[in-house]
């Protein structure tokens, strides 16, 4: 047998070894190891700074969700820039249907659903496996049995995009979660993306997306381009920093679309900034 096709074989026999012993060590360290649309993800339990069970989603080596890993805390959000979310969202006028882009780990359908009854939810989500990870781990299967026949939850396994040009109806808030790793937003990022929302949104309604950028520097365009897209789109644009105190580090930045100005509408002042043109 030729010299090189020994080690070739001796190399494929130990990475394949060394590969095994590391999903045994992630196992005995509690992390559960699967193959998705994105990428390798993780998933895994933890605690948060109060010392509250957690349980995180990792996938292709960025965060997706973080949810409340006990069941009195099921719908709870633990991050702190979804809890800001969830206050903006619980002061919109007329809100009644809800569409979502991207389900993750579905912290934030739960937390609508659970939260702000008779809202009406739709989700979005692309891969099927993330899907069956969010149904095992993350509560979405108590969602499906406790909201999907009283009308209140609706799930469609397919992309997000796709799926919201199909809608007929128009939702009184869309929330974009899609992302692929570090990559946000997606197809809802430039002048298409706008008129899309804008054509599948009720009068009055409003669009939140998050932005995984950072404030500022060159990896910080895509952000100011949204931003702009959005501004040129709708009356008003807010941007909700999550860190504004280390603007060049990536963050989970807020962007909040609406023909309406929701301060004068009676909502409590935004965290952050309208946008106007590419600046504050």
């Amino acid at each position: 047998m030729p010299t090189a096709l020994i080690v070739f074989i001796a190399l494929t026999i130990a990475g394949f070894l060394i590969h095994l012993l590391c999903m045994r060590l992630l196992a005995w360290r509690g992390v559960t190891v699967r193959r998705t649309r994105f990428g390798v993800t993780f998933i895994f339990d933890t605690e948060d700074a109060d010392g509250t069970p957690v349980r995180m989603l990792n996938v292709n080596g960025a965060f997706q969700s973080v949810a409340y890993a006990t069941d009195e805390l099921w719908s709870e959000l633990p991050v702190s820039y979804q809890r800001e979310q969830a206050r903006i969202i619980y002061e919109l006028p007329r809100l009644r249907r809800v569409a979502v882009v991207g389900g993750g780990g579905f912290s934030m359908p739960k937390w609508l659903v659970d939260h702000l009854p008779p809202v009406r939810v739709s989700v979005a989500e692309i891969d099927p496996k993330i899907v069956e990870i969010a149904r095992e781990s993350f509560g979405l299967d108590r969602l499906e049995r406790e909201h999907g026949e009283d009308g209140r939850f609706e799930l469609a396994v397919e992309d997000g995009w796709s799926w919201l040009k199909s809608q007929e109806e128009g939702f009184d808030l869309i929330i974009n979660e899609a992302f692929s790793g570090s990559k946000p937003l997606g197809p809802l990022t430039g002048e298409e993306g706008v008129r899309v929302v804008r054509d599948h949104l009720s009068e009055g309604g409003t669009y939140l997306a998050t932005l995984r950028l950072p404030l500022e520097g060159r990896k910080a365009r895509p952000l100011e381009e949204t931003c702009d897209a959005f501004a040129a789109g709708f009356a008003h644009v807010w941007l909700v920093p999550e860190a504004a105190e280390e603007p060049t580090k990536p963050g989970n930045n807020t962007l909040v679309a609406s023909d309406i100005d929701l301060i004068a509408a009676g909502c409590e002042r935004l965290a952050g900034f309208e946008w106007r043109g590419g600046a504050k």
